[in-house]
């Protein structure tokens, strides 16, 4: 198997945790892998339901989205944006885009999720911010996320009226960031049902996230 194939295949089994997590519904939402050592990156076929998807439904393409191999299906509809991340921020391996139920409940009100639970700091060293709304079809929404994240330590945003992106250094590590965006976000949904909420003071903040950074896990 080549690299590419094995990259193919992992990251079609990583959408199985979008499904096991409950972060996507009938075909929204993706994945996206960088290509190492290339100026490439593959990706979520357009409109492939989760049961159906298999490794040649991980579309390979250049770093603006133009598909590598003619004649095959075609890739997602968020490939631009993707595309646009990736060529702005060269740290980043893997991309996630969910409409997950309770973060784009957020989005849909233009709020950031405001760090209020020691989990948040940990994962995302801050809140988690709303970026500007755009449309889809180009790379709009890829330049609106570098611009928000480029501001934060959060690896996840929240597009304003659309939903959840998030990066990380492999596309396994986005997931997880996609799957902790929701946890957080429904926690803090309920816990704002019984009254305001206040946010960590920021040196909690700054000392959790580096803890969770630099100690907390297996070394």
């Amino acid at each position: 198997m080549t690299d590419l194939q094995d990259l193919r295949a992992q990251v079609c089994a990583l959408h199985t945790e979008l499904t096991r997590w409950d972060l996507v519904a009938w075909t929204s939402g993706n994945i996206s892998a960088r290509v190492p050592g290339t100026g490439r990156m593959v990706i979520k076929a357009s409109g492939v339901g989760y049961g159906d998807l298999a490794p040649e439904h991980m579309i390979e393409c250049d770093l603006h989205g133009r598909p590598v191999h003619e004649g095959g299906h075609s890739p997602s509809s968020d490939t631009s944006a993707h595309a646009y991340v990736y060529r702005a921020l060269p740290d980043v391996g893997g991309i996630v885009h969910t409409h997950s139920p309770y973060a784009t409940a957020w989005a849909a009100r233009g709020e950031p999720i405001p760090c209020a639970v020691t989990a948040m700091a940990d994962e995302f060293g801050g809140d988690i911010p709303v970026g500007p709304f755009a449309r889809i079809g180009d790379d709009s929404i890829g330049r609106g996320i570098v611009a928000t994240l480029e501001h934060h330590r959060s690896p996840a945003v929240l597009m304003d009226r659309h939903g959840v992106f998030t990066v990380g250094a492999t596309a396994e590590d986005a997931v997880k960031a996609a799957v902790m965006c929701e946890d957080v976000a429904r926690t803090l949904h309920l816990a704002r049902q019984s009254g305001p909420l206040e946010r960590l003071p920021q040196d909690d903040i700054d000392a959790l996230h580096d803890r969770y950074r630099n100690v907390y896990g297996q070394k």
